[in-house]
């Protein structure tokens, strides 16, 4: 995808189709081959390999004091694909992530910390569809293991002691709060938490131990979360996917429930601009309703309510604005 246009057609299609799929059993043995962490070209992104899909959004890469660990979301959807995962060597499957996860997601928490994304094998868009889900968990526990992996190479290799923020979104969150249960929940490693976000899941208030929802905008230590949707509409499955879920409000970052255009400081387009004072929102039990934003050619949003795939480009410069003062408390409390 070279723009958010594309995005807009893929959603309309994922909500207005009903999707049938080639699919297989689950088979260890025929599964793509697993990355290897300490080969730089398993590497979505790294401080030292600056894709040119980051640049042109944010430019050259400059050393920062944190790091942020990004996981992206589901992009292997093909329906004519009867694998589980996705093959990380697939030049086709980098080049999606390079030009839509990376470049509209990532490049958000690029200005507060140093970038680390891996390429993992991502389970296939069926294991949300009924009756597909029930066949591909162990795709998920593939994908995660491949994340996990990661991360413990970059504990080893790359950190060197710095606070990390957890950034992700949709499949990704899946697994960053299996990350966040795993390596920070009551861990030594958890006073290096600056904050996860942990954006398109639903995640509960008492999800982790000792890990909260973070709702002052420069609080550290815990984790924000929210799902969107267009203003007054609820999806089918609200009841089970988002009701009880945390919903941080992602233009004040407080536990203020409504947010004017105004106070909104813009949405990644896909000419690489932002468009600020453009949505509105309410916070409601497991859901943000947001209001169609005023972005060019907005006419096609009028034919989308789940704005989910848009879960971070509504708030992009909300979400670098909100990165860079987590870290600069963080930094401020730890070096006194």
């Amino acid at each position: 995808m070279k723009n958010t246009i594309t995005l807009f057609l893929l959603c309309i299609l994922f909500i207005t189709c009903k999707p049938i799929y080639i699919t297989s059993d689950f088979d260890f043995a025929s599964s793509p081959e697993a990355p290897d962490y300490s080969d730089n070209k398993d590497w979505a992104v790294l401080p030292s390999q600056w894709p040119k899909e980051l640049e042109e959004v944010v430019g050259p890469h400059i050393k920062k004091e944190a790091d942020v660990f990004y996981i992206y979301p589901t992009l292997f959807t093909d329906k004519k694909d009867a694998g589980w995962n996705s093959n990380v060597r697939s030049s086709k499957i980098r080049n999606e992530i390079l030009s839509k996860a990376i470049a509209f997601q990532a490049s958000a928490w690029t200005k507060a910390a140093n970038l680390y994304a891996p390429f993992y094998r991502q389970a296939h868009y069926r294991i949300f569809v009924d009756p597909y889900s029930s066949q591909g968990k162990e795709a998920g526990f593939m994908a995660y293991e491949d994340v996990k992996r990661a991360f413990i190479y970059y504990l080893e290799n790359y950190n060197a002691g710095k606070p990390i923020i957890i950034a992700a979104h949709s499949q990704g969150s899946m697994h960053a709060k299996r990350l966040v249960h795993d390596f920070f929940d009551e861990t030594p490693l958890q006073e290096k938490l600056v904050a996860a976000y942990l954006i398109g899941v639903k995640i509960l208030p008492n999800e982790f131990k000792n890990i909260h929802p973070l709702e002052i905008a420069d609080a550290t230590g815990g984790f924000v979360s929210w799902n969107s949707y267009r203003k007054n509409r609820l999806p089918k499955r609200y009841e089970s996917w988002y009701k009880g879920g945390v919903v941080t409000n992602p233009i004040t970052w407080d536990a203020q429930n409504t947010s004017d255009e105004k106070d909104h400081l813009g949405v990644l387009y896909s000419d690489f601009k932002v468009y600020s004072k453009s949505i509105e929102i309410e916070r409601i039990d497991g859901m943000l309703w947001a209001s169609v934003p005023k972005i060019p050619k907005r006419f096609l949003l009028s034919f989308v309510k789940n704005y989910h795939f848009a879960d971070v480009n509504l708030f992009w410069a909300d979400i670098q604005k909100n990165a860079q003062l987590r870290v600069s408390s963080w930094l401020k409390k730890h070096k006194k």
